[in-house]
């Protein structure tokens, strides 16, 4: 049916108009939308164990991983990965329970894996008596929730057990930071001088509201006394996304999944490349028992423990329903050097290998095989590759043979995988021999560059080349200022700049904001998308922008009235052929408000309009002290034909029309 023109007035009522922007939505025209067009690009900066990845252990603050953390690791340090023995650095998180008792971290006679050489001492004085043992603090505390079952694991051994077997019990659990056990279990152990592995749960009987608790072992020093304990690789997980095995955190992954992302760029970034050649991030590192990851020190300089290993990404990428883009380390390392030419085969190699383990048939190939042994044997779907990460950083090399050793091979052996180049943040693009089909560029800058950039794209030639734009965001001030949380003029200068990739999905097939995780204690790198801690999230005001985009998406972009990159106000038009819905989106950068008036050449199937906006005072964050200062706030119209938006000051908006 044919309706009558609408008005919309939202929010109003003390605000002046400026300017009116008459929209008129084209009948034809247009074109497809990439089904990878908004997704999440990921690098562990203080956010993988202690945030993404469940675990909840912790490592020295100078070994802490960064800002971005999917893994819901519990415990920090959990291994003593990486560290260096009988150093006080070596014990951090730990602490001793028991005035008598010695606690330090050893290289083990018989470690518990050639992986894993360190083990955590524990020695009991003759005559001890009470409670000894020790606790860990996990990655700056850890949440108790009764809802929650947590369960854990850990070795011991006796390296030199006495003649007469003993006996006894340990009792674990959590503890608030008076010392008063909010919730424990019990498990025997006998004097061995081979390790024994502990498995453990329990519910705590009620949440705590704060999060400084830890993690405890105790058991009664009389039976103990005059021995040593050693003790590797603890565990302790609460559940986890979809009920993962080391899996992912729950809240912090049904935030991203209600983004409703539909890539996974991993693992960096920065963190893919390594300071030095052995410090690279290397798959084969990441597969397999927990009990054979040695771990690494990560490039944000702290210990990644590599819980979250390839096989952890991809089955979360495939519980999330996303897909991969995959980097391989491509000869190039954070110190500023290249492997020369005659070295690269074998990292060719390695990331051939890499690249079978996710893809491979598992009946033929070795690396698939420890993927199938590990609970997928089919492949896992793979269709981007990007080789390396910022390789301008190294502008000779990769454009001389980096890029084409690297392509050359694996599109010989994958010729079904489209393979990614990388540009230096300047999001320049450089000439490269072969000519790469799909380019990733990365910008950070002032929200006055994402506000006049939104037309970027629309000059380029549509040549066959495919835009990848692997990471951007607003990181300063106009004036040049840090920023520790995005700000709505940030996040709706970003949402101007993403009209842009919906305009120019036809030469954009992918986005991605990044950073996308901060651990609030240990932040390495300002603003991020989503902040968290122990017991908190906090979504910033570029999260939702990023959701209005990707939740807002469509299958098809409309054309509509020219602007310009000089607008205060721009927009988008798409279509939801499914739905039968069309989406409005209209970001108005201006400190005042500013009307829009869409005209739309469609039948329109009901006067009942949905919206959602984002809009603030310039400068607002969410912050942990204020972590909703600014919301969507949901409202309803009466649609038609004409329909006359109000867009508020500094906001963001989509309006939802049924119409064919």
């Amino acid at each position: 049916m044919k309706c009558a023109p609408a008005l919309l007035l939202f929010g109003l009522a003390d605000a002046a108009l400026s300017a009116t922007f008459n929209v008129t939505v084209n009948a034809s025209g247009g074109h497809a939308m990439p089904s990878t067009l908004y997704g999440l690009m990921y690098e562990d900066i203080n956010s993988g164990d202690g945030g993404l990845y469940a675990e909840r252990q912790h490592y020295p603050s100078f070994f802490f991983e960064p800002s971005y953390s999917l893994r819901i690791a519990v415990l920090q340090n959990r291994a003593f990965q990486q560290v260096t023995p009988s150093t006080s650095a070596a014990l951090n998180a730990w602490s001793a329970l028991g005035s008598t008792s010695q606690l330090s971290v050893v290289k083990s006679s018989t470690a518990v894996s050639t992986a894993l050489p360190n083990s955590l001492s524990l020695v009991v004085p003759s005559g001890a008596t009470g409670a000894v043992g020790f606790a860990n603090s996990g990655y700056f505390g850890i949440k108790v929730d009764s809802t929650w079952t947590y369960t854990g694991s850990f070795y011991y051994r006796f390296p030199s057990p006495p003649a007469s077997q003993i006996s006894g019990t340990f009792t674990i659990g959590l503890r608030n930071s008076a010392g008063t056990t909010l919730v424990s279990s019990t498990a025997s152990f006998t004097s061995s001088a081979g390790w024994k592995q502990v498995t453990f749960n329990f519910k705590p009987s009620a949440t705590q509201t704060a999060a400084t608790n830890s993690f405890f072992v105790s058991t009664n020093g009389a039976s103990i006394a005059g021995q040593t304990l050693e003790f590797a690789l603890f565990s302790l997980f609460p559940p986890t996304f979809k009920n993962r095995t080391n899996g992912m955190r729950l809240d912090i992954s049904q935030a991203l999944l209600d983004m409703k992302p539909t890539f996974f760029r991993f693992p960096g970034g920065n963190n893919l490349e390594g300071q030095t050649v052995a410090r690279r991030w290397l798959w084969s590192n990441t597969v397999g028992s927990l009990l054979d990851r040695p771990g690494r020190v990560g490039d944000w300089s702290y210990v990644n423990t590599d819980g979250l290993g390839i096989y952890e990404y991809l089955e979360w990428i495939e519980d999330m329903e996303m897909e991969p883009i995959m980097a391989v380390w491509a000869g190039y390392t954070l110190d500023g050097t290249s492997q020369p030419e005659s070295n690269l085969a074998p990292y060719i190699q390695e990331a051939i290998d890499q690249i079978n383990f996710a893809i491979g048939d598992a009946s033929t190939n070795a690396q698939a095989a420890i993927r199938a042994s590990m609970g997928h044997p089919a492949p896992f779907t793979l269709r981007y590759v990007e080789i390396g990460n910022e390789d301008f950083f190294a502008t000779s090399s990769y454009s001389s043979y980096r890029w084409r050793d690297f392509y050359g091979n694996l599109s010989a052996a994958f010729p079904q995988i489209h393979f990614i180049a990388t540009s230096a943040t300047s999001g320049n693009v450089p000439s490269i021999s072969p000519a790469p089909s799909y380019w990733d560029l990365h910008i950070y800058s002032n929200p006055n560059f994402f506000r006049t950039g939104c037309y970027n794209f629309d000059i380029l030639p549509r040549n066959g080349l495919q835009f990848f734009q692997g990471e951007y965001a607003v990181t300063s001030t106009d004036s040049g200022g840090s920023m520790a949380y995005p700000t709505i003029d940030g996040a709706v200068a970003e949402a101007a700049y993403m009209t842009g990739f919906d305009r120019n999905s036809d030469i954009v097939f992918a986005a991605s904001y990044a950073p996308l995780l901060n651990h609030i204690n240990s932040t390495q790198w300002t603003p991020n998308l989503v902040s968290f801690s122990p017991n908190t999230l906090i979504k910033s005001t570029s999260y939702y922008v990023q959701q209005m985009f990707g939740v807002y998406k469509g299958d098809t972009y409309l054309t509509s009235t020219t602007n310009s990159a000089s607008s205060a106000v721009q927009w988008s038009v798409t279509r939801n052929t499914a739905a039968n819905q069309i989406y409005l989106k209209a970001i108005n950068t201006a400190t005042s408000a500013n009307t829009v008036v869409f005209n739309l050449p469609f039948t329109i199937l009901s006067t009942a309009g949905t919206g959602t906006v984002l809009s603030a005072a310039a400068g607002t964050m969410n912050t942990p002290a204020s972590p909703n200062a600014a919301v969507p706030r949901n409202f309803t119209f009466t649609a038609g034909t004409t329909i006359t938006y109000n867009a508020p000051a500094l906001s963001a908006s989509v309006l939802i029309v049924s119409a064919r």
